[in-house]
């Protein structure tokens, strides 16, 4: 019985933390993106996921983010000149329950119980924050030069995002 209700318990939280990841739009008060622009071709961009997206989703719409920013201030090309990473997590334990049984016989009693939940889980909230460079034309130089209109292209399509 009680592998079951923990079977139960892993497979609905398994499938909350597969169907809830986070929207890509403006950040709300859990998740999304937003930037700032800190210079005439220089911006920070940040993704904000919730407990449910991965670090590499996240790490993409930022990406994606970055590449729209480059393309609506008017600049084909950018370059990510940093990249942070700000994660953070927290631990999240079931309420625990006890059920118990009693039976009387004469002077002596005898029973059980039995005790359900107390498991730990560590959500993770990841976060990604881009520092890019943008250009008008690609520019000459060592490193991953990145073609905003083709990378946006691309994650939209990797997401399903219109």
């Amino acid at each position: 019985m009680r592998n079951v209700v923990k079977t139960c318990a892993t497979l609905v939280l398994a499938s909350l933390l597969s169907s809830c990841a986070s929207t890509y739009s403006p950040k709300g008060m859990f998740n999304g993106y937003s930037d700032v622009r800190l210079g005439e071709n220089i911006f920070q961009v940040s993704f904000q996921g919730d407990g449910y997206d991965s670090r590499e989703r996240v790490t993409d719409l930022s990406l994606l983010r970055s590449a729209e920013v480059a393309l609506q201030n008017g600049f084909a090309y950018f370059v990510i000149a940093s990249m942070a990473d700000n994660s953070s997590g927290a631990t999240y334990v079931t309420p625990t329950t006890t059920q118990m049984s009693a039976t009387a016989v004469g002077n002596s009693a005898y029973g059980t119980a039995t005790t359900y939940g107390g498991q730990s889980f560590f959500i993770t909230y990841p976060n990604t924050t881009n520092t890019i460079v943008c250009f008008k034309e690609k520019p000459n130089i060592q490193g991953l030069v990145y073609e905003a209109s083709f990378v946006m292209a691309s994650l939209k399509a990797k997401y399903g995002i219109k």
